[in-house]
């Protein structure tokens, strides 16, 4: 949606309305689908971890962990984010490359400890719903609330048009296979995805000094890098495939 609504080079009032509307609806259905689930979510809650008293003094002591955490989060990856820029402005480096390197991993952050943690407790709903919902709440309803607030609207880049939306949603589509098998992210997928934003960040920073290394760097990512990663997904996918034929079948 927001490749389609860049076209023209610009998220309008209209496209920013547009993406918050389509937010709602999908805040809407989530409660929706949860109210549908809850007696089955709180049995399976209470199997593993166990019915656990609840008392009022404990619930007011939660909220407040909670809203401390959100403040020093946001304290803590303004303060990031503001030294980075600030140090990359002092090397040349363009206001875009700073958007989508140091500004982007400053602000992720809260989800890259909160996925961490969950994932060591066992928590993997946490894990992965926290990072899927915060890209979709930052595409749409970031994108989109300022778009509406703007009052000439975003402008937006064709080298964003071209290569990092693209690049966003090839990476987007590449995680259905990776969620798909068995239901678990190994440790070589993590590093594949891992790997995979290293060579992007990489890039960026050659393409932004125009540095020499950037066309064989370019010609190692388009005809090794980009098939190999492609081709393991496929295989991994028919692999889960026929796995899941012969359980089936037995």
């Amino acid at each position: 949606i927001v490749l389609i609504l860049s076209l023209d080079e610009k998220l309008s009032r209209t496209d920013g309305i547009m993406l918050v509307a389509v937010l709602v609806v999908y805040v809407w259905y989530l409660i929706y689908q949860s109210r549908r689930e809850t007696i089955a979510v709180q049995e399976e809650y209470t199997r593993e971890f166990g019915a656990e008293k609840r008392t009022r003094g404990s619930t007011i002591s939660n909220i407040g962990l909670v809203f401390g955490g959100l403040v020093l989060l946001v304290l803590g990856s303004r303060w990031l984010v503001d030294s980075a820029v600030s140090f990359a402005q002092y090397l040349g480096v363009s206001e875009l490359v700073i958007g989508l390197t140091i500004i982007a991993a400053g602000t992720s952050l809260p989800e890259v400890v909160t996925s961490v943690i969950a994932a060591i407790r066992g928590e993997r709903d946490i894990a992965v719903g926290n990072v899927v919902g915060s890209n979709i709440f930052n595409i749409m309803g970031v994108l989109g609330f300022t778009s509406i607030v703007a009052p000439t609207g975003i402008e937006i880049s064709t080298a964003v048009i071209g290569f990092d939306i693209p690049v966003m949603i090839a990476v987007a589509l590449a995680c259905l296979p990776i969620f798909f098998t068995g239901g678990v992210i190994s440790r070589q997928e993590g590093s594949l995805l891992l790997g995979s934003y290293v060579a992007y960040t990489l890039y960026l920073i050659l393409a932004a000094s125009h540095h020499d290394a950037l066309p064989g760097f370019s010609a190692v990512l388009l005809y090794f890098v980009i098939p190999l990663t492609f081709v393991t997904l496929i295989v991994v996918t028919l692999r889960e495939i026929r796995s899941r034929k012969k359980s089936s079948s037995e």
